[in-house]
């Protein structure tokens, strides 16, 4: 119990079965470090823990809530919660609390069903079939033991039909949930709204309440949406139009990037490469956005920050605007979403990785550069306060690419390593290396392995290396990190199963692991969440699954 006046101050009493006190003592706990300043709550957003895909407008993948602390087991039967829900379900959203209840729901857009599950339960409520026919959850249960069965170059091949039938022409893979239970989700060509057909009721059915189709003049399909902290949806398009609706769809408004006029031809020709749209675009990640109207997204070869004042978008430098180059030695450009770096008095940055073989790290001053300011030797651009190898520690090393966006907690930025250390098997398309991570990241052959983190220093104003875990696997999902538990958790594979990984985010040990094993619990390409009770969930490759631990 804690010492009267002293908190931090425990005392402790050994006592023997029979109630005789044996020793007695005082125990003073270390000082904690303190917490870093959250990612703004954008009002607008569902009032929850999750209502966007990477947590919160500024993209960061932290939460300051307390996640589980292990040990490490082997996890089954009621320590597993999992539900069908089809494929291509790659996030979820949770729901404010409906009105007069004490129940929230988890909603889920996915390539044919949009889905909503009880919170409590992980139990699908309703669902609404957007892409028929929908897959039967008996054909999932048949893929998953197909599946299970292979390992190796089996598991690759094997692997390859169903990814080509389950992923190629999808489109809607971001979404937000509004502040009015709303669910928005951006397909190729248009918006569309989803919601109860009884407001307020948790177990309404599903309808498509509208639909808001992109202007003509508008170029390109969407790749991205967030949410303005005055409450517009805010969208992106492949070929660099930054689009702001209304949320009724009453009114819009569009700026063209700098640059975008190369956009059309550069995405015609990636198509015609055998690259599936929207996978090496002339945009291809969604937007962060901050509380002050800056909009930051990534083209093929920069960083832009566009500015929205309320009623319109600018590009102008009088008006905060900038564009400012990144590596691009590979030609695609970056795989990640960005992420927004430094709250309140911090010093603040918006983080990518970039373009080369060998990805670099990269965190550019968001406002204003400070006077005198000198960027780190072979930056492209003055605005960059810090640009470091993804290497991993291994010089031998000379490609590595992810794509996922960079996990930001306090000043810490960690990424992870999507390639797998094994050559696809003969046969195996070559723009199709990133499936191994997505179906057989369990395999020793081909689960990717490696994290590491940077850490800027504001005392020296420095962007460092912070620590390298070079034997822990996130194979395809997006991690999350609890700057309360000071750990970052993901999912990889583990001695050939699927595990949840749990690592030290201050020095980069690993802390626990859970083994799942199966397909059944791969999170192929989607993001970790943490509920208010502390449990990681996510969604897998055919459905959603808790962890009750």
């Amino acid at each position: 119990s804690g010492v009267p006046g002293d908190p931090d101050r425990l005392v402790f009493i050994m006592v023997e079965p029979g109630g005789v006190v044996v020793d007695s003592g005082y125990m003073t706990l270390p000082e904690a470090p303190p917490l870093p300043v959250p990612a703004p709550q954008n009002p607008f957003l569902a009032d929850s823990i999750g209502p966007i895909g990477h947590l919160n407008s500024a993209q960061t993948d932290s939460i300051h809530l307390p996640g589980p602390l292990g040990p490490s087991e082997t996890l089954g039967g009621a320590a597993l919660s999992y539900d069908f829900m089809g494929p291509a379900h790659f996030g979820l959203a949770i729901s404010p609390i409906y009105p007069g209840t004490q129940r929230r729901v988890y909603w889920s857009n996915g390539g044919q069903r949009i889905v909503k599950l009880d919170y409590d339960t992980l139990e699908v409520i309703a669902e609404l079939e957007i892409n028929p026919p929908a897959m039967a959850e008996a054909e999932s249960e048949n893929r998953i033991a197909t599946l299970d069965a292979l390992s190796g170059e089996a598991l690759a091949l094997g692997a390859l039909p169903l990814a080509v039938e389950e992923l190629l022409g999808l489109a809607g893979v971001y979404y937000l949930l509004d502040a009015d239970n709303t669910l928005f989700v951006g397909g190729s060509q248009s918006i569309l709204a989803y919601g109860d057909v009884v407001p307020g009721w948790v177990q309404s059915p599903i309808e498509l309440k509208a639909e808001w189709t992109k202007p003509a003049e508008v170029g390109g399909n969407f790749v991205g949406a967030n949410m303005t902290f005055d409450g517009k949806l805010c969208m992106v398009t492949d070929e660099g139009w930054v689009v702001i609706v209304e949320r009724d769809f009453s009114d819009w408004t569009a700026i063209e990037l700098p640059g975008n006029e190369i956009a059309p031809a550069h995405n015609a020709q990636m198509i015609a490469e055998g690259r599936r749209p929207g996978s090496a675009s002339w945009v291809r990640n969604s937007v962060a956005i901050d509380q002050d109207g800056g909009i930051y997204v990534p083209s093929l070869e920069h960083m832009h920050k566009v500015i929205w004042d309320g009623t319109d978008l600018s590009v102008d430098p009088s008006d905060g605007a900038w564009v400012e180059p990144f590596l691009n030695g590979r030609g695609i450009g970056t795989g990640a979403t960005p992420s927004l770096m430094g709250f309140g008095d911090e010093d603040q940055f918006v983080v990518i990785t970039d373009g080369e073989d060998l990805m670099n790290v990269v965190i550019y001053w968001r406002n204003d550069i400070p006077v005198g300011w000198t960027a780190p030797a072979g930056a492209p651009s003055s605005r960059i306060a810090g640009q470091l190898p993804a290497d991993f520690n291994d010089p031998t090393l000379t490609a590595v690419q992810s794509e996922q966006s960079v996990i930001v907690g306090g000043y810490g930025a960690a990424v992870v390593n999507n390639e797998p250390p094994t050559a696809p098997p003969a046969g195996f398309p070559p723009l199709a290396n990133t499936l191994l991570a997505g179906y057989a990241g369990n395999d020793v052959l081909y689960a990717p392995m490696g994290i590491q983190k940077m850490e800027w220093n504001p005392d020296t104003q420095t962007f460092e290396d912070a620590w390298v875990q070079p034997n822990v696997s996130s194979a395809n999902s997006v991690p999350i990190v609890s700057t309360r538990s000071n750990l970052l958790y993901t999912v990889g594979g583990r001695d050939g199963e699927w595990s949840m990984e749990a690592v030290d985010w201050q020095d980069g040990s690993s802390a626990f692991h859970f083994i799942t094993g199966s397909q059944r619990y791969n999170t192929r390409f989607s993001g970790l969440f943490l509920d208010n009770e502390g449990r990681i969930v996510h969604t897998t490759t055919y459905g959603i699954m808790r962890y009750e631990r």
